[in-house]
């Protein structure tokens, strides 16, 4: 690990300033993937600024039924906040079954949602990465790959997204805010990640200095009965093998209304737009559940390990669908 510089910004337009002024500085939020980026020697940056101290902590309820989250809120506060429990448990359940406590105490929403790969190639200087250096080649396509995607993926990188928050922002239609060297943008969390195409190494469309600085859920009604269904290795917190957030609403026995995301089998959140094409009209059963889930998994390429993957994702789908149903979804 290379010596580092620490600065400590108290306002957003100085922690932009001294980041975009320097190429290899970085912002520090809660560290809680960063620090260990940085003791794998898997990033380098000479000056990390401490944002800590900025005034982006607020969970806001907006007219409507809206939510305002700033990116530094921490991922505790969040699951317990009342407006997300009762308008956006999906949204909450994500956060609880993402990290353990310790973590989501230290972890801020913004972080979450830019932090790095977890595959360990990725985080194994030795190996080639084409992620952490371009043009060196994918380790994982012909390597250990059981935890990887098989949606969304390239011959350049198929590593999966890590986040459950993000599964959840994503069948949601949210929208991230960032304030830069150019202005502030509004980012719709599709756009916000960047599938790897032949350029892995660049996962979002921000520019150097630019600083995530709130989170917008726009209202949602069909979200108060939704929720996040995550499978895993164990029980413990684990990153997914796959992950489901759905909302769904039940009219005459039909879906009328579908939002559905999944996690861990994808290179990037991934909505799954096919499948919601497919259940709107269909009767509220495990028969038109199963037949989505299989419209959306049919673009699947699963590479050696993780071929159990495909079948796994549909039935979480179907399962999560069930669950949704029971819950309350029937109108």
């Amino acid at each position: 690990m290379q010596p580092v510089s620490y600065a400590r910004a108290t306002d957003v337009t100085s922690a932009i300033a001294t980041v975009s002024a320097d190429p290899e500085s970085a912002f520090l939020a809660g560290g809680t993937t960063e620090v260990d980026l940085l003791r794998q020697d898997v990033v380098r940056p000479k000056r990390l600024v401490d944002i800590n101290a900025l005034p982006l902590t607020e969970i806001e309820d907006l007219p409507g039924g809206g939510l305002r989250i700033g990116a530094l809120a921490r991922m505790s506060d969040v699951a317990e906040a009342p407006g997300v429990v009762e308008r956006f448990p999906v949204i909450s359940q994500a956060l609880v079954l993402g990290a353990s406590a310790q973590l989501r105490h230290m972890a801020s929403m913004g972080g979450n949602l830019l932090q790095r790969v977890r595959c360990s190639y990725f985080r194994d200087i030795a190996s080639p990465c084409n992620k952490r250096v371009p043009g060196t080649g994918c380790s994982a396509l012909e390597g250990i790959n059981r935890g990887h995607a098989v949606l969304g993926t390239s011959d350049h990188c198929i590593a999966t997204h890590p986040s459950d928050l993000a599964v959840a922002l994503m069948a949601l239609d949210a929208v991230v805010h960032t304030d830069g060297p150019s202005g502030h943008r509004a980012i719709g969390i599709d756009d916000f990640f960047l599938l790897p195409g032949d350029t892995p190494h660049i996962e979002h469309p921000l520019q150097h200095g630019e600083l995530v600085v709130s989170i917008e859920v726009p209202p949602t009604p069909v979200a108060r009965r939704s929720l996040y269904l995550k499978v895993r290795d164990r029980e413990s917190y684990e990153f997914a093998l796959a992950s489901v957030a759905v909302a769904l609403r039940v009219e005459g026995g039909r879906v009328g209304e579908v939002r559905l995301a999944l996690g861990g089998v994808a290179t990037k959140p991934w909505r799954a737009r096919q499948a919601e094409r497919e259940l709107l009209g269909q009767p509220a059963e495990r028969a038109s559940f199963a037949r989505a889930a299989a419209a959306e998994m049919a673009a699947a390429v699963p590479r050696g390990m993780n071929a159990f993957k495909v079948e796994l994702a549909q039935r979480a789908m179907v399962r999560a669908l069930e669950q949704a149903t029971r819950m309350g979804g029937a109108a």
